[in-house]
Parts: C-alpha cells; sequence; structure tokens
C-alpha cells in the first residue's frame, strides 16, 4: 500500500485545490470582460476616443473648436450660427467630433 499523504494516495487530482488553474483562469477571462466592457462605455460616452486609423479631417477640428468656444462663452449665438454655416455644419443634426487625445511633452 502507497504512503497516503495529506492530499490522499494520487496527490493534488482528488483534492479540492485541482480547480485551482481552472478558477484562476476563469478570473483571468472576467477581468478582461471587465475591461473590455468598460473600454466600450466609455467610447460609446465619447470620453475615449478612438479614431482606429482614421485621421479627423480639418472640418471636424473646426467643428470642435467651435463648439467649445460658444460653450465657453467666447463667441455669440449669432457668430456661432454664423460660422457653423460657414462650415456646412447644423449644430445638434450631427454628432460633434470627439476630443483630440492630449500630447504629452
Amino acid at each position: 500500500m502507497p504512503p497516503r499523504g495529506p492530499h490522499g494516495p494520487h496527490g493534488w487530482e482528488e483534492s479540492s485545490f485541482s480547480v485551482l488553474p481552472f478558477v484562476g483562469s476563469f478570473l483571468l477571462l472576467l477581468l478582461i470582460l471587465a475591461l473590455a466592457l468598460t473600454a466600450f462605455y466609455l467610447w460609446r460616452q465619447g470620453k475615449l476616443p478612438l479614431n482606429l486609423g482614421r485621421p479627423r479631417s480639418p472640418e471636424e477640428d473646426a467643428k470642435r473648436i467651435l463648439a467649445e468656444r460658444f460653450a465657453q462663452g467666447d463667441i455669440s449665438t449669432e457668430e456661432f450660427m454664423e460660422r457653423s454655416s460657414i462650415l456646412n455644419w447644423t449644430p445638434g443634426a450631427e454628432p460633434l467630433p470627439s476630443r483630440p487625445r492630449k500630447r504629452r511633452g
């Protein structure tokens, strides 16, 4: 008869610790899923701009700057509407482009 250790005659296979590799893998997958869902939520809210290789056009930058200046009170409503018509932009009908990433320097 083989000697019996604290984990049964066949080692770790029969103990409750044999599920640890599966639990660890499951928790890692849950963490990755939670991070992906958080990133997707932030992207949908416009707080995580992802260009995905598509450069932003100068018109999109101009719309964003114009909207920011209007929101800060730098320009009047009439000036805002005049400049937005020059850009062929109807504010409220089209979403604003997302903010560019801040560059560290």
